[in-house]
């Protein structure tokens, strides 16, 4: 039997305007929200009925009409906590699909990103966080420490746009992330596509091998959509799939058993207790497994890694099923 209060998953990302186009022109052209739309799509439909959507989103003056019809369609959306309208033009894009799974991508407006005195008491509402970097521009990274020293639930995020840079009129270029270390350290788990993770890897050449070094209490897991060849991931021996359990009553933010039991799994691994790289591919390609040994520490903020003493050596282990997060993009 589900608890008479329900939990609050804090969904921090950007809504959209997309315009999609096709190189040879069909089908035809097609607009509407997109953006961290998707995802508010995704946990309408497949989260348990004891869970609350709290969408953290700035939205601009001139689509803002728009974007409030929108939030209100869904049935378990709490569109009176997060929801922000702000004077600067709303966020569009402009995708061109010029192949099955090749597109360019162009931005025009663009709302400005979260500050932690903006944020934290949004987050603080919340049981746990779903950050997705729909622009890149959602929180700077002194804004993303904040966020993990200022909120005690869960925090997942997947780093896309984190991985984009913008070009001449507005064009999303691929660029390796600044600082890489750093704003891993700022969640429990992270996802990204195939592409950004090779961007990710290149600080040691091999992704799989990177992804094994950096898992540990801080970093629990890492997970890789692999297109057409299903998804992977690494993780550490700090993942919990339900970190809720930990804890005997509800989880929320203001529940003190909850909230310590929740902060050891971020601290309490020691040299002594080792982490565990798990890995998984589903489909007919299976990438390299990360090498045994080593240290398990996140890179620093210049994006090397980190000795990880605190960690313990990382080995492999039986693959598990694996902790699926919605590819939203």
């Amino acid at each position: 039997m589900y608890e008479t209060t329900p939990k609050r998953l804090g969904v921090v990302g950007t809504l959209v305007w997309d315009t999609i186009r096709y190189r040879d022109g069909q089908p035809e052209q097609v607009e509407g929200w997109g953006g961290v739309a998707y995802a508010l799509s995704a946990f309408e439909a497949a989260l348990p009925d004891n869970w609350e959507i709290v969408p953290i989103v700035k939205v601009g003056s001139d689509l803002s009409e728009s974007a409030w019809r929108f939030l209100r369609s869904f049935p378990r959306i709490d569109v009176e906590t997060g929801i922000r309208v702000v004077p600067e033009l709303n966020n569009r894009v402009e995708l061109v699909y010029t192949g099955p799974e090749q597109r360019t991508e162009r931005l025009t407006g663009g709302v400005p990103p979260w500050l932690w005195a903006e944020l934290g008491p949004l987050a603080r509402t919340c049981d746990a966080l779903y950050v997705n970097f729909i622009s890149g521009f959602e929180m700077e990274l002194d804004t993303a420490q904040s966020l993990r020293n200022g909120f005690a639930g869960p925090a997942y995020a997947d780093l896309h746009s984190l991985f984009l840079g913008v070009g001449s009129s507005g064009l999303r270029v691929p660029r390796e992330l600044p600082s890489w270390g750093a704003w891993l350290r700022c969640f429990d788990a992270v996802q990204m596509n195939a592409e950004e993770f090779e961007l990710l890897g290149r600080a040691v050449g091999d992704p799989w091998a990177l992804a094994a070094q950096i898992v540990g209490p801080e970093l629990k897991l890492i997970t890789i959509t692999l297109g057409a060849n299903g998804s992977g991931y690494v993780a550490g021996a700090a993942f919990n799939s339900d970190p809720f359990s930990l804890a005997r009553h509800p989880a929320s933010s203001g529940n003190p058993q909850t909230r310590t039991q929740w902060d050891r799994t971020r601290r309490g691994l020691r040299s002594d207790g080792g982490s565990h790289g798990l890995w998984r591919c589903l489909g007919s390609h299976a990438p390299r497994r990360a090498p045994t040994g080593g240290s398990t520490g996140a890179g620093d903020g210049a994006g090397e890694p980190g000795s990880g003493e605190e960690r313990g050596a990382s080995r492999r282990e039986r693959a598990s099923p694996a902790p699926q997060g919605p590819t939203l993009h």
